[in-house]
């Protein structure tokens, strides 16, 4: 089975039980590392199994997919963060050069529903981790960032400008979705999601099992940041969306559409 997903510590540390032939009828896998915005790209093809992708991306994706229960990333104060290099209103970025990880990324997504009334001007979709040195360098006048950069952008020395995290859930009282795990149609969706949600209930049995698996793909990240990581993006609707998670992805992607931002359902 081919399966996609990031080399984020949340995302090692959810599947390294099934990757690892630790759940019991769960069958063999040929595992993709890819940033969200490259498997947004690659599932409009078909191209895997079972793949993390992106919430935004899901409008373009259900003809092929169907979204599963367990295994995402959806929580409270994970949200995608808005920097610069200073302190600056949110109206200065009309007309401003903003970096994003990705143009169907839930992140960008956000991003365009907050900033609606201050139309940014050149939006330049680049690898989510060159995005603060870009920012930092003067390159980009702003930066959308995501993973670990909430933990860490001020070490490059810039300012967050706008959680849009916060600014979400104020907005909806939602838990903000970010990445989705979907399946091909023709699989069995309750078994698969099966599988995923016995892997993460091994990730939180025994930690110590995944460590040295996520730390070879933690991307130079420190043990304290990759914790964080962990401890923030998997939670209890990494185990089940439940009717909260279903409420805010339906949210999200209602919203999106009645501004025409992505296709209505």
């Amino acid at each position: 089975m081919k399966l996609a997903f990031s080399p984020c510590p949340n995302d090692t540390f959810v599947f390294h039980a099934w990757v690892h032939g630790l759940i019991p009828g769960a069958p063999d896998v040929d595992v993709t590392f890819a940033d969200v915005d490259v498997t947004n790209t690659a599932a409009l093809a078909g191209e895997f199994d079972v793949v993390k992708v992106s919430y935004a991306a899901l409008p373009w994706l259900r003809d092929k997919y169907r979204l599963l229960t367990a295994g995402g990333a959806l929580g409270h104060g994970c949200g995608p963060l808005v920097l610069t290099r200073d302190h600056r209103d949110p109206a200065d970025l009309a007309g401003a050069t903003v970096a994003v990880p990705g143009e169907r990324t839930t992140a960008y997504l956000l991003f365009r529903l907050w900033s609606q009334g201050f139309a940014p001007g050149d939006i330049k979709v680049v690898p989510f981790d060159q995005i603060m040195p870009g920012v930092a360098a003067g390159r980009f006048d702003a930066g959308l960032v995501i993973h670990e950069a909430r933990f860490t952008y001020r070490d490059h020395g810039l300012t967050m400008l706008a959680d849009l995290g916060e600014w979400w859930e104020a907005e909806t009282g939602h838990p903000i979705p970010l990445g989705a795990i979907l399946a091909k149609r023709e699989l069995d969706h309750e078994a698969v999601t099966g599988w995923i949600r016995a892997s993460v209930e091994h990730a939180w049995r025994d930690p110590s099992a995944s460590a040295e698996y996520v730390a070879a793909h933690a991307q130079e990240m420190s043990p304290e940041v990759t914790r964080q990581h962990i401890e923030l993006y998997v939670n209890e609707f990494t185990a089940d969306l439940g009717a909260a998670g279903h409420a805010a992805i339906d949210t999200l992607l209602t919203r999106a559409a009645a501004a025409g931002l992505v296709p209505a359902e």
